[in-house]
């Protein structure tokens, strides 16, 4: 099966702090601890060790055993699982919403980059262990971000009442979505899958967390993935003394905003601002910020508060209730598992980028910071399509005008360039310059504008010419937008709008071996996958 790999730079779907981070610009180094090379994991590995405990190992364990209670597990899981015990087991997490349906593509190249990573480290370092973990992000509460999915251009959306964490929603009126979804996709032995898989996750499961455990577990148990949902309270009574130095010193914010700062002082964008206490609190229908003022801690938008002292007892007995937001979940995740690198997208390494210090302070190992495969998939058929207009994988990441400009002028009998009038009409106004300089400034000033005026009527006759030429090739321009639209759905990437469920009707159960196949999670480019 042919692919081709191109930097991720020259795609232009990618923030200059990502790129300067796969480039290892120096000025980034003390945004993270060691760089993902297959080498660097030697003193990760050692590094965690160190700090992880058999006792959070086995706190780990059962909370995993029990969530796992009911669910078919497959027998790679079940050893997956059994193993975090011992000390020289290892994972490797990706984390993701419980969008609906598994939301874009990019939710399957997160969980193969950590599927595969974890395969490549166990053949670098056989006497440990490695085990690729998805961490369901149960207690989000953006809904708006994951109620709905791409399909054939369309958007399926479950329309329900918001309020709380995500993954203790009722999959009530998911029915009808179903409904809708069977419509679209037909029939045919792949579609009559994705109904069953579909339908069985969310008609048969009575929340949304245990429906997307159902679906991860379907397309990935067989390769051993163990998925956690950290909305678990023994799981949450590891974290307790760091939730209560968050409340008491507001610790992350005091760490987070220098790094944060220094980031924007390089130039790059700051993704997550920190808030002065960075934590939610968890009831029914309920997830709101928790704020201090003047000694006391109050619920956001709720009748709900309580002295220092009443806060910490109640951490102490319901430390489930208390819920890590962006900036303290990744800490969160650390302190559970014995991660050694997390593989995430472009915009969650950039905010991983500003905790490094938030770690240090609390004295937990910094993970390794990968960013997932990218992946743009064509079909053999449109790979057909782009060989005929002779379109290279690099031109089709051109925005869509220039790709047009590019190619017409390419395949044009006519030479849609007029440099060499530019520079025969610059010549020519060189010798009025020198006659100038034996006048006043004034008749150089009017050469000077006359010179103008000339070189932007060539710059609007090369665009008429431009313009007829494409009217003249108006089926290949056709051919050409057409396909880039397939390709590149709302002049975006393939993999951030078009849900899995195209290519499974397209493939089948051919599509995740493939991706297991050609995913090489260190490779560092962007890849074009010809199926």
């Amino acid at each position: 099966m042919p692919s081709d790999c191109i930097p991720f730079r020259d795609t232009n779907y990618f923030s200059s702090l990502i790129c300067d981070y796969l480039d290892r610009k120096p000025e980034l180094q003390p945004f993270y601890n060691r760089f993902p090379t297959l080498e660097n994991f030697g003193a990760q590995i050692e590094e965690k060790q160190k700090s992880f405990s058999i006792e959070n190992r086995k706190v780990l364990v059962k909370a995993l055993e029990n969530q796992y209670k009911g669910v078919a597990i497959t027998e790679a899981t079940e050893q997956n699982i059994s193993v975090l015990e011992n000390a020289s087991t290892f994972t490797i997490t990706t984390g993701h919403q419980l969008n609906l349906f598994t939301g874009p593509l990019y939710f399957l190249y997160k969980i193969v980059s950590t599927i595969n990573l974890t395969r490549v480290l166990k053949e670098k370092y056989p006497q440990q262990d490695f085990v690729p973990i998805y961490w369901m992000a149960t207690e989000d509460h953006d809904f708006d971000e994951i109620n709905y999915f791409n399909l054939f251009g369309k958007k399926i959306q479950w329309n329900r009442q918001d309020g709380g964490a995500v993954g203790v929603f009722d999959t009530k009126g998911l029915d009808k979505v179903f409904e809708i979804f069977s419509a679209e996709i037909g029939v045919g032995t792949n579609a009559e899958h994705l109904k069953s898989l579909f339908k069985k996750a969310y008609l048969k499961h009575t929340n949304l967390a245990e429906a997307t455990r159902y679906i991860a577990n379907e397309l990935f148990g067989t390769y051993g993935l163990v998925i956690v949902d950290g909305d678990d309270q023994e799981l949450k009574k590891l974290f307790i003394p760091y939730v209560e130095k968050e409340l008491t010193e507001q610790i992350s914010y005091n760490a987070v905003t220098p790094k944060a700062n220094k980031l924007g002082d390089l130039g790059y964008k700051v993704q997550v601002n920190p808030r002065e206490i960075n934590l939610f609190y968890l009831a029914e229908g309920l997830r709101e910020r928790i704020v201090e003022k003047e000694g006391r801690y109050f619920v956001n938008e709720a009748d709900i508060e309580w002295s220092k002292s009443e806060i910490i007892k109640h951490l102490s007995e319901v430390p489930e209730r208390f819920s890590p937001n962006v900036m303290m979940r990744p800490l969160y995740q650390e302190v559970i598992l014995p991660n050694l690198c997390y593989i995430g997208g472009g915009g969650e390494l950039a905010y991983w980028m500003e905790l490094k210090d938030y770690f240090e302070t609390v004295q937990v190992p910094f993970p390794m910071l990968l960013l997932r495969n990218s992946v743009l998939i064509q079909t053999q058929k449109q790979a057909g399509k782009i060989e005929k207009l002779n379109i290279t994988d690099t031109e089709l990441f051109l925005k869509q005008h220039e790709l047009i400009n590019r190619k017409v002028r390419k395949i044009s009998n006519i030479d849609i360039n007029f440099d060499p009038q530019r520079k025969h009409l610059q010549d020519q106004f060189q010798s009025m310059y020198e006659l100038a300089e034996q006048t006043d400034v004034s008749f150089r000033n009017a050469v000077k504008a006359q010179e103008v005026k000339q070189l932007k009527g060539l710059d609007a006759l090369e665009k008429r010419l431009l313009k007829a030429q494409k009217r003249k090739l108006s089926d290949h321009v056709q051919r050409l937008t057409a396909i880039q639209n397939e390709l590149f759905p709302n002049q975006s990437l393939q993999e951030r709008n078009t849900n899995f469920s195209e290519m499974y009707l397209e493939y089948g159960e051919r599509l995740i071996p493939s991706l297991i196949d050609h995913l090489d999670p260190l490779q560092g480019e962007f890849l074009v996958l010809k199926k």
